[in-house]
């Protein structure tokens, strides 16, 4: 009974990652015929005289940097609370508003200037987060709900902060943060992805956040009872989130070397939240798979680069992404995922008859 019951959770956890894999491996094979130099790697030099690397790939792993920080915070988010938070791109822009105005408020740009830009930059943003967190957990309101207040004004929060004007951070620090170090061809953001998942990675590892937070989602009821408080839960899932929208916010500001109100971080909500769901994670809470979103999120990022290197126009891309969407998602439902089950165990059934007859003779 107890190998069983191993057998089935590892089964759960393949069977979760088998439509991203499935989409992805369609993705890397159409882009094999297409075109077999859409996986060319090469090796160039940038405007400041670094070398880089670049191709399809790279630019596909470099550009989802934001995307699967941001994944990694609303997976944790959507398991606590079986919702969304939909204010994600609003609040990485004031983010990036308040990193800009605090280094702007100094003579130069060094590293004290940057960490401590960093610093007060993820505190504000865990405390917008914060105020979505008290909303969903204190007043009970549907997470989509209460995020929808700073969706809405939270452009409008990064306008009030560093106003009209587009000011320029320009600084090898800078350059080094949204593009890449000197001596070091991979994409710095790519690093960014690394560092936040081997933090969540160790903190599931060493502590029983997991377990909580899987608990409180499938039935905080029955999580109150055994000790575990929900509120809390639910605000600690908000301030995480929050942390990885002020990274994401920093490292999209760094990368456009300015604050643009109008495309920094925009829609990145609805990616994230597909992210989420093209994962296989439950929209309903539950349990989560972190690494599965971010797979996600480099599936979305990919389908991107693949329809702009067809020249599909950019107004387009977003009708071609929904098609793709709705294909996975409904793969990934659980009455396709119950018959794909059912229809596997009716195979391996089978296959042990046989294999029991020929031993048999």
């Amino acid at each position: 009974m107890h190998d069983r019951k191993t057998l089935s959770r590892g089964n759960n956890g393949l069977g979760q990652l088998l439509i991203p894999l499935i989409a992805l491996a369609i993705l890397i094979l159409f882009n094999l015929f297409r075109d077999p130099g859409f996986y060319a790697i090469g090796i160039s030099v940038n405007n400041s005289g670094n070398k880089v690397l670049t191709g399809n790939i790279i630019s596909v792993i470099d550009s989802a940097s934001e995307l699967a920080i941001i994944a990694m915070g609303m997976t944790i988010v959507t398991a606590a609370t079986g919702g969304q938070d939909i204010s994600v791109g609003a609040v990485g822009t004031i983010a990036g508003s308040i990193f800009v105005k605090i280094l702007k408020g100094f003579a130069g740009i060094n590293i004290w200037t940057v960490l401590l830009g960093i610093l007060v930059c993820c505190i504000v943003t865990v405390l917008f987060t914060s105020f979505n967190g008290m909303l969903v957990s204190v007043f009970r309101i549907q997470p989509m709900i209460a995020t929808l207040i700073l969706f809405s004004c939270g452009r409008s929060i990064a306008y009030w902060i560093i106003g009209s004007a587009t000011p320029q951070i320009i600084s090898p620090i800078i350059s080094a943060m949204g593009m890449t170090i000197p001596g070091i061809p991979i994409p710095t953001p790519i690093f960014g992805v690394i560092l936040v998942a081997l933090v969540l990675v160790l903190l599931f590892r060493f502590t029983t956040l997991r377990l909580y937070t899987e608990s409180v989602g499938v039935n905080q009821g029955a999580a109150r009872l055994n000790g575990i408080n929900p509120v809390a839960i639910k605000m600690l899932s908000f301030v995480i989130l929050g942390i990885c929208v002020a990274i994401a916010g920093i490292i999209g500001t760094c990368r456009m070397g300015q604050v643009s109100l109008k495309t920094l971080l925009v829609d990145i909500e609805m990616d994230a939240i597909l992210a989420v769901a093209i994962g296989g994670n439950s929209l309903g809470g539950g349990r989560f798979r972190i690494g599965a979103s971010v797979l996600g999120a480099y599936i979305i990022q990919m389908l991107t680069t693949t329809l702009l290197a067809m020249r599909v126009d950019p107004v387009n891309i977003k009708a071609y992404k929904a098609v793709m969407i709705i294909i996975i998602v409904v793969a990934g439902s659980p009455v396709i995922k119950r018959k794909l089950s059912q229809l596997w165990n009716r195979l391996r059934a089978g296959r042990a008859k046989v294999a029991v007859q020929k031993g048999g003779r």
